[in-house]
């Protein structure tokens, strides 16, 4: 009975995501309803000493990251800047290149700290422009759109900013550059075996004649190209994250030593906080605090008039993707301490490997919750001192078991009840019947990539 009822509670959640009701709300009912039927004296003792306590952890790490990341987006977009990047990638790589132009510019964008939403409505305009010009069916579309926004960029390539990369920072004390060799193989994978795929199915449909299509909804405009920033102007706020996440990732120890602390006068004591723990999360906030005031100053003009309601739009998006990641760390600490929860963490301990134990662990919930940083974080939350035991004895890096999990989050978490997924298609103005085996497609290869990985590892012993 008490396995039925975290099944139970894991499955209305899912249901409740899958609906496109907020998590927010629905991830403490699920968690306090599993807690009723094991135990109904401990409702109230879980929800503040539990759901809250993790909740409340989980935004005092990664709030400033999400907010930071939302803002350095919108500034982005604001000055015209990524509408130039996109410009720039299509007149240089070719408009007959279309699916790589669309992988290249998405993954440029976050890779240099655009969140991924951020990234979807940027790039679509352009998106659908360059498909009509080269006649390719626009449903093939938001497949490369999720292969350059929601794969290797994500949690494949070392350094990347996306919280993907970062919220295993603090449970391993690792960085966001954690096992590079590894990761670029496996971005090297993604991008070879997506791309493949990609150019498999526009080959199809030139072969049987079928065109961008007709009686499409939310067509965008004609993209104008005119008066656009200098495409390298456009470009360094985003190599600037980059080679500030990288120098601050080795700086940070430096200046603080391994205790990093704080004795001001009206403290009752100092505050002292080990710095391998908030190391790669205070690269991230340094380096993205440099791009933003990288594009005030030097696209000021252009942002001022719309600065205003555009930071409000991004708190408001940043508030809410916090918060929903927050909830759903909340309740898999409280399904951590369930007696079912036992059982299944005993059935994923029986998986002899540590890396595949980790891997199937958080692609699994990641699937179930539709949320790459939220079935991670339950997965860490639950099973996080188990996947360190594993490795630790199986004598593997905690860097290496960083990538395996960073990965394994962004692997089966595209399935349809993805708030991405269903973002991307709304702005595409496409349906699941028209466009999710594509995207499915991506999402298997992202969870083949998690294991190839892992092979590499074990045949080479390359980090």
């Amino acid at each position: 009975m008490s396995l039925v009822i975290v099944v139970a509670a894991l499955a209305f959640l899912m249901f409740a995501a899958y609906r496109g009701y907020s998590v927010i709300l629905f991830a403490p009912l699920a968690a306090l309803g599993a807690v009723l039927l094991t135990d109904p004296s401990a409702v109230a003792p879980v929800f503040t000493g539990i759901f809250m306590e993790k909740l409340v952890g989980f935004l005092k790490l990664y709030f400033p990251v999400f907010l930071l990341g939302a803002v350095f987006g919108k500034v982005i977009e604001l000055s015209g800047y990524s509408r130039a990047i996109v410009a720039a990638a299509i007149r240089y790589i070719g408009s007959s290149h279309a699916n790589a132009v669309i992988v290249a510019v998405c993954a440029l964008l976050t890779y240099g700290g655009v969140s991924l939403f951020v990234v979807v409505f940027a790039v679509y305009p352009f998106a659908a422009e360059l498909y009509r010009q080269s006649n390719i069916p626009k449903r093939l579309m938001p497949g490369a759109i999720a292969l350059g926004a929601f794969s290797f960029t994500m949690d494949s390539l070392p350094g990347t900013p996306q919280i993907q990369n970062i919220i295993p920072t603090t449970f391993f004390n690792t960085t966001s550059w954690a096992a590079p060799v590894l990761g670029i193989i496996g971005a090297a994978f993604i991008i070879c075996v997506g791309l493949s795929y990609l150019e498999w199915r526009r080959r199809d449909a030139v072969k049987r004649g079928e065109g961008y299509g007709a009686s499409l909804i939310f067509e965008s405009e004609p993209v104008h190209t005119t008066s656009l920033p200098n495409p390298l102007l456009a470009i360094a706020p985003l190599l600037l994250v980059g080679v500030s996440n990288f120098a601050l990732t080795r700086l940070i120890p430096m200046w603080y030593g391994t205790q990093s602390s704080a004795a001001l006068p009206g403290m009752a004591k100092p505050v002292t906080i080990p710095t391998a723990s908030v190391v790669a999360i205070w690269a991230v906030e340094g380096a993205l605090l440099l791009g933003i005031a990288f594009v005030l100053l030097t696209a000021f003009g252009t942002v001022r008039e719309r600065f205003s309601e555009g930071t409000k739009t991004a708190v408001s998006g940043a508030l809410l993707a916090s918060l929903n990641t927050a909830s759903e760390y909340g309740f898999g600490g409280v399904i951590a301490v369930l007696p079912g929860f036992l059982v299944v963490s005993d059935f994923l301990k029986s998986v002899p490997d540590p890396l595949i134990n980790a891997a199937v662990s958080v692609s699994s919930l990641a699937g179930i919750t539709g949320s790459a940083s939220g079935g991670m974080s339950i997965a860490l939350a639950a099973m996080g001192d188990t996947f360190i035991h594993g490795a630790q004895t199986a004598g593997i890096p905690l860097d290496v078991l960083h990538r395996v999990v960073s990965m394994a989050s962004g692997g089966m978490d595209t399935l349809p009840h993805n708030g991405a997924v269903i973002t991307l298609l709304a702005v595409t103005g496409l349906t699941h019947r028209e466009s999710y085996r594509d995207i499915f497609a991506v999402t298997i290869i992202k969870t083949l990539a998690v294991f190839f990985v892992i092979a590499v590892f074990y045949t080479t012993g390359l980090i």
